[in-house]
Formats: structure tokens, sequence, C-alpha cells
């Protein structure tokens, strides 16, 4: 039995291999006001200017994103450099999978939550039933609001897709412990066409002094490039779901760019303790004429 969704006075418990029904429950913003404005108004401003400030360079349309967490003073303008180049794929993305790590609830596996729509100050975004229902039929996959409830990782990246993108759907995974294959099977499963857009939230090295992180975090980028998985998560928090996303980046013959790389110290932070940021996207190779 797992904890499936909760009301303001009402637990239901759903067995794990039971589909959910769709239901009308919303997941409330949890870190409006926090590591984003809660304000609609501001936060659609501050967003519009960090998307404003990119210099979006032409390439092949993202099929991927691996994208930081933090509060946007500190990593708001890198993810802003992935997000931004959606710009042209507004009306043809209809679906994202969002995975990240989980950072106050222990999870086995990965999980989705009951919730109907997860809510920011922007609006509501409904939740993929379909996609819910399919990966729900894998083992590693179990339903847990309590790992959704408070998560960061997810939330922070609903304000940039809703800006980006025109209506959507959307499949939230908090992952766990779990093995990157079976992160990358559940990808699989979701895969879909160009629709579908696939969106790995982490940060990389953590609370180094600035010079030994841009050190360490270069050399996880160059990983990444090289479509290498990582072998920790003190090189990312999300090392699980990039590593499977990586699996599966090789699978389909994607190739990786790197679109920015910075850390804490460059935004608004000391530099004697520092937090990495990195924003990559992955897309099919441009054919030659």
């Amino acid at each position: 039995m797992t904890d499936c969704w909760k009301s303001t006075s009402i637990r239901y418990l759903i067995p794990e291999s039971v589909s959910i029904m769709s239901t009308d429950l919303h997941r409330p913003a949890a870190v409006a006001g926090m590591f984003y404005p809660g304000s609609a108004s501001v936060l659609s401003n501050e967003v519009a200017a960090m998307l404003a400030g990119v210099d979006v360079a032409e390439g092949a349309p993202a099929k991927a994103l691996i994208v930081p967490h933090a509060g946007y003073v500190y990593s708001g303008p890198i993810a802003a450099s992935a997000y931004a180049c959606l710009a042209p794929l507004r009306k043809k993305i209809h679906r994202v999978v969002l995975l990240g790590p989980t950072h106050r609830v222990a999870v086995r596996g990965l999980a989705v939550s009951s919730a109907s729509a997860f809510d920011t100050p922007l609006g509501s975004v409904p939740v993929d039933m379909a996609l819910r229902d399919a990966v729900l039929k894998l083992p590693q996959v179990r339903c847990n609001d309590d790992a959704h409830a408070l998560e960061h990782s997810l939330e922070v990246q609903l304000p940039f897709l809703q800006s980006v993108l025109d209506a959507f759907t959307l499949l939230p995974l908090a992952v766990g412990q779990a093995g990157d294959a079976e992160v990358a099977e559940v990808l699989e499963c979701v895969w879909g066409d160009a629709a579908t857009l696939i969106v790995v939230s982490s940060d990389l090295s953590h609370y180094h002094p600035y010079a030994e992180a841009q050190q360490l975090d270069g050399a996880t980028a160059r990983q990444i490039l090289a479509l290498h998985e990582l072998a920790n998560h003190a090189q990312a928090c999300g090392a699980t779901p990039i590593n499977g996303l990586l699996l599966c980046a090789r699978r389909h013959g994607l190739h990786v760019h790197l679109l920015d790389l910075r850390n804490s110290g460059d935004t608004a932070g000391d530099r004697s303790r520092v937090v990495g940021y990195a924003a990559f996207a992955f897309s099919e190779a441009i054919p030659h004429e």
C-alpha cells in the first residue's frame, strides 16, 4: 500500500498496482515566494526577463533538457538558457515528462503523484493521466504524494514551461533510489514523438570553493557531453535521472549541447561555498542535404 493522495481531512490508501483514475485534486505550489516569486505578475515578468537575456543559437529541436533547480536568483538564468531554445516549439510540444531527485522524502524507485494538476502562481498544469497510468505498470514506479508535496526540483521548472509553451500536459516523476536502467525504462515507455519533451532537473556539485567547483563541474559537463554516465551524486544531485537520460540518448542517437555552465558564485552567492549549475539540450542530428 502507498499513500496516494491527501485532501485537507482525508487520506486515501491505494494499492500500488491499481491504476489511478482522474480526480480534481491539485498539488498546490509549495515553494512559491521562496524559490521564485509568489506573485503571478512578478513571476511572469521575472521569467520573461531571464528568457529575453538569452542569445539563442539555431539548432535542431530539443528532445530533452537538463536544467538546474535552485532559487531563481541563483540558477534561474542558467535554466533560462535551456528553456529559451524551446521558443520555436511553443505550439509543437504537448507533453512534458519532468524528472527530478527527491530532497525531502526517501523513495524507492520513481514516484508519481495522484494529483490531476500541479499549480503555480501562473496557473494549473494538467497531469497526463494516460502517461501516468502507463508508467504505473512498471514495477519501479509507485504513487507517493509525500514525495511530491514539498519537492522543489520539479516545481521550479513549471513557471518556465508555462512561459515558453502553449497548452501541455505533465508527467512529474520524483526519482529516489533507482537504477539508471530503471529510469531509462520509464523514459522509453513515455519517449513518444517530437510532441513529447523530456526535462531532467539537477544541480551539479555542492558547497565547494569557487575554483574547485569550476573544475569539478567542468569535468561533469564533459562526461555528459560524451554521453558517459556520472559516477555518483556528488557530481550532480540528479545523477540518477541524468544517467537514465544518457542511456536513452545513446540508444536514440541524440546529440547533446552545453548551453550554460556557471555556479552560485557567478550569480548571487558567496564564492567560498558554491553550487554548480548547467543547462544542456539533447537533439537529433540535423540531416545533411
